[in-house]
């Protein structure tokens, strides 16, 4: 079976901009289709060649004459409505043929373009997301240790605990507080927590000391730290055969806050801007 030759982007971009033409400067997609095909005496071999044979659907030809016609609007010359409707512009009124190789040569430069300012945004929304977050964490550290406790009561009752206290007594083995963890109103776990407000790291032995005191008083241990735990600490809070200790380090309890909205207010803001462009009117 001969192989099929399908026209490129390219070769379809001057006939994509002869159909609008002919089509009085505004046309659908299936409208540019056809009187492409009709300019170009595509074939139904042509016509009928599917992109993807695995997932059917769009012929090669549309496939390619939507590359063309996106191409062909980043070089100003096309444009497109809500509706799907492709039309003119002033400039693709004004504009018989193109060098497809500079229309191509434009966008990809435009492309790498947008890719570097894409990556540059992504750039400024972590460091404002570094910014805030560094902000709250300031604003732990400098709370007093009983103000800590209970803002540790405060977000366990929000996330589901019931019966939660702030026991804070000196020599009961650096135990903060316990709670109730009910899940789907049928099981329920005690659990005991550990607050420590530090910017280093929790090591491994302060763990094993958390759960000294917790062995037969609660199924479950929480440390929360403004800090980070060692890689060390993290093994032995899931060592096997010892009581589980789950640990909520800086970021885990900044992320938590602000999902329950616990001194933390996010907005989402949008901005709906209309303007006129009169040139459209008055160009058409």
């Amino acid at each position: 079976m001969p192989e099929i030759s399908v026209p490129t982007y390219e070769d379809l971009m001057n006939p994509t901009l002869k159909a609008l033409k002919e089509l009085g400067g505004s046309a659908t997609v299936d409208e540019i289709f056809n009187k492409v095909a009709e300019l170009m005496e595509l074939s139904d071999e042509v016509l009928n060649f599917i992109h993807n044979p695995e997932k059917g659907g769009r012929t090669e030809i549309e496939y390619r004459l939507a590359w063309s016609r996106t191409y062909l609007k980043a070089y100003g010359l096309l444009e497109n409505s809500k509706r799907g409707i492709w039309a003119l512009t002033q400039q693709g009124r004004q504009t018989e043929k193109v060098d497809p190789k500079k229309v191509s040569r434009q966008r990809r430069k435009e492309l790498r373009e947008e890719r570097l300012q894409a990556e540059q945004d992504d750039t400024d929304d972590i460091d404002e997301e570094l910014n805030w977050k560094e902000e709250l964490l300031q604003t732990l550290l400098k709370m007093s240790p009983d103000a800590f406790e209970r803002l540790a009561q405060r977000m366990l009752r929000e996330s589901g605990f019931i019966q939660v206290e702030v026991t804070g007594r000196s020599g009961d083995g650096g135990i903060d507080g316990k709670g109730i963890m009910r899940l789907g109103g049928l099981l329920s776990f005690h659990v005991i927590f550990q607050c420590k407000r530090y910017q280093g790291s929790v090591s491994a032995w302060q763990v094993r000391d958390f759960r000294g005191a917790m062995v037969g008083r609660a199924d479950k241990g929480l440390l929360i730290t403004t800090g980070t735990f060692t890689k060390d600490a993290t093994r032995e809070a899931t060592r096997d055969g010892a009581p589980a200790i789950d640990l909520i380090d800086g970021d885990a309890l900044i992320e938590q806050l602000q999902q329950l909205g616990l001194g933390v207010k996010t907005e989402v803001v949008a901005v709906q801007k209309v303007s006129i462009d009169h040139n459209w009117f008055l160009e058409l």
